[in-house]
């Protein structure tokens, strides 16, 4: 399991990142997490962030935006 706690009232919005192996887990990241009732906040693709950054973002019940990326190559 994964948790943050906080003391004191928390800043948002906050922003985690999980890195992923292909576009293919960042795409099932994002169909996953909508289906469970986060909202898009940016759909699968590619990101002018870096040399390949493919990347999908959701925002979960709170606010705090989720992200998967995949840096590359191309699959």
């Amino acid at each position: 399991p994964f948790a943050v706690r906080l003391e004191g009232e928390p800043t948002l919005p906050s922003h985690i990142a999980f890195t992923a192996t292909s576009t293919s887990q960042v795409d099932a990241f994002h169909a996953a997490a909508l289906a469970a009732g986060g909202r898009d906040n940016g759909a699968p693709g590619e990101r002018p962030y870096g040399e390949y950054y493919y990347a999908a973002f959701v925002l979960d019940p709170d606010g705090h935006n989720i992200e998967a990326v995949f840096h590359g190559p191309r699959a």
